[in-house]
């Protein structure tokens, strides 16, 4: 008899016995501890079982922490709406689904006009974690701002700027915009422009510029490091260096440029070949007019 009693009943039964319990709270009250026992219960199995299942397997695909935690923030918010879907049938509250249409149906409007901004960050968070323009740990650049990916949610991005100030970046942001990520493809090209004089050797500069590139232990062999005649300025010959660096941050990008722009200036002293001053000449003269009214002043 007591097996075909629904959970309600049986709690209901159950506090009908305890003498001190009214009997018109009985039916009620034993719905409302139905709900939490069994909502309390299936959350703990999915935190205790159904996240760790999760987790083993997306690690045995060899996703990496940008990829595992959103994916598994979808697995907890589902653990919670089966074990309150689960609830609600159990403490004989319903159909969950309906109830929350019923809701829905009516909230729908507004909650449509309030959270449209969160709507679309959560969007442009898929839209990051599907494309991965870039990832934790990246150094980026967007709308004049820089610094280093700490955290990518679904609603928001923080970035650490090289001020060590945080920022919190809604994600629509880094998506309708255009983000640069010098560190894509682990390898940084630099390019840096040293002007000579008109009268030093072009390729003995050239040597010293390929020379100290390789000597710098930051600096790749392979792209090797080259060097071109871009321009014919007005009081120099401009000769583009470009140098690649490997799995770059923003603290080696700033390291090797100095330190390897500082050896050339260096060799470039010894050697007697100049980094001239920009020039200018300037010239014309003063007319004057309608000077037959200046009265001279007197001798004394």
């Amino acid at each position: 008899m007591l097996l075909q009693q629904t959970a309600p009943d049986a709690i209901s039964a159950w506090l009908d016995s305890i003498p001190f319990v009214p009997s018109a709270v009985t039916g009620p009250l034993g719905n409302a501890i139905v709900f939490v026992v069994v909502l309390a219960g299936i959350y703990l199995v999915g935190r205790l079982f159904v996240l760790p299942v999760v987790d083993r397997a997306l690690r045995s695909r060899e996703l990496d922490a940008h990829a595992r935690r959103p994916l598994r923030k979808l697995v907890n918010l589902a653990v919670i709406f089966v074990a309150i879907a689960v609830a609600f049938g159990m403490a004989d509250y319903g159909n969950i689904l309906t109830a929350l249409a019923t809701v829905g149906a009516a909230a729908t409007l507004a909650i449509g006009f309030a959270m449209q901004d969160v709507l679309a960050n959560f969007v442009a968070g898929i839209f990051i974690y599907t494309d991965k323009p870039f990832r934790i740990g990246d150094w980026i650049e967007w709308d004049g701002n820089s610094g280093v990916v700490e955290d990518i949610s679904l609603r928001v991005t923080r970035v650490r700027t090289f001020d060590n100030e945080l920022l919190t970046v809604p994600n629509s942001q880094l998506t309708d915009g255009v983000i640069k990520n010098p560190v894509a493809k682990n390898q940084l090209r630099l390019k840096f422009d040293f002007g000579i004089g008109y009268d030093d050797d072009i390729d003995r500069a050239t040597e010293i510029i390929l020379e100290e590139a390789d000597a710098h232990e930051g600096i790749m062999d392979d792209p090797e490091p080259s060097v071109r005649l871009v321009e014919l300025g007005d009081s120099s010959v401009a000769l583009q260096s470009r140098i690649w660096i490997s799995n770059p941050s923003r603290s080696d990008f700033v390291k090797v440029r100095g330190e390897y722009v500082q050896s050339v200036k260096e060799r470039f002293d010894a050697e007697g070949i100049d980094i001239p001053y920009p020039n200018r000449t300037i010239g014309g003269g003063i007319e004057l007019s309608n000077v037959d009214g200046v009265v001279e002043p007197a001798d004394d």
